[in-house]
């Protein structure tokens, strides 16, 4: 399949991701925009303590910003990445897609992921067999039966992952919200889904022992991997190389400039931390944007 080449790349479709696109395109350097706007948490928010403007949803502001970004030449991707690993002097990002995109400087703006299925035995047995990272804890579970939860790409990607590890592995989603070619390789990959079944309930006293659906059945299963919504930070930076705030090991650590520890690779928005604002998301994607887009032309030789 044929690599696209791209200035500066943005991971994220929030307001930080949206206003790093703004100003990096307006730079003159070519912008490629990757992920779904309802995976942003303003998606279905309501905003009314944004300066200049009243009361508006997040998801008109986030088509307003789509639509302003495309305007000056940025493109979108409604798709979500999968992996990001350098490439000589720059970046190689993988979609869900199958897409290639090689690209000079990276904006991290995905969020950070909040989400739980927020089911008996979830709380109780997070770290002993409960996990919201494959890539981060696949390697406990080698030989063993595990599950994986979520309907987005890191749970799609994240069975094909653990495929590799585990001795058998089911996936339970309700709905599929992945492109075509991701979910035709988790079908013609060996692992069990559950499609349009909900967890009730993970069992076990001191570790996990299985897996009860809201259909009643039960599976017995050593791991159960909560992945819902996208690649998040820890996974994607992790594999980059990009270091988290010591203090959280949540978030990215990035400086005035928005600069991460790694040159060309920048972040903005909720992935560097509190306060869960648009007006510190867009103040950051700003810098972001401009300091990417500076950098994706000083490699250009």
């Amino acid at each position: 399949m044929s690599q696209s080449n791209i200035d500066v790349v943005i991971l994220g479709t929030g307001p930080a991701g949206l206003q790093a696109a703004i100003h990096a395109v307006r730079k003159k350097v070519s912008v490629l925009v990757l992920g779904r706007r309802p995976q942003s948490s303003l998606y279905k928010a309501h905003v009314e303590n944004f300066c200049c403007l009243g009361k508006i949803s997040g998801e008109d502001l986030l088509e307003a910003g789509r639509e302003q970004a495309q305007s000056f030449g940025a493109q979108m991707w409604d798709e979500d990445v999968l992996e990001v690993e350098p490439q000589g002097e720059g970046f190689l990002v993988k979609t869900e897609s199958g897409r290639d995109v090689a690209a000079k400087s990276l904006v991290l703006a995905m969020g950070i992921s909040r989400n739980k299925l927020g089911v008996k035995g979830e709380k109780e047995l997070l770290g002993k067999g409960v996990s919201y990272c494959v890539d981060c804890d696949a390697g406990f579970y080698r030989q063993a039966k595990v599950a994986v939860v979520g309907e987005g790409s890191a749970a799609f990607s994240g069975a094909l992952t653990m495929l590799m590890v585990a001795s058998e592995v089911h996936l339970i989603y309700g709905q599929a919200t992945v492109d075509p070619t991701l979910a035709a390789q988790v079908e013609a990959g060996g692992i069990i889904a559950h499609p349009g079944r909900k967890v009730k309930a993970i069992l076990g006293a001191d570790k996990v022992q299985g897996l009860e659906l809201d259909d009643g059945e039960t599976l017995e299963v050593e791991g159960v991997f909560i992945e819902l919504g996208a690649k998040g930070a820890v996974a994607l930076a992790g594999t980059l190389g990009v270091m988290m705030d010591p203090e959280t090991m949540q978030y990215v650590a990035a400086d005035k400039k928005q600069a991460t520890n790694l040159p060309g690779v920048y972040a903005c928005g909720d992935i560097t931390g509190p306060p869960w604002q648009a007006a510190k998301a867009v103040g950051e994607g700003c810098v972001a944007g401009l300091e990417a887009a500076a950098f994706a032309k000083g490699r250009r030789g």
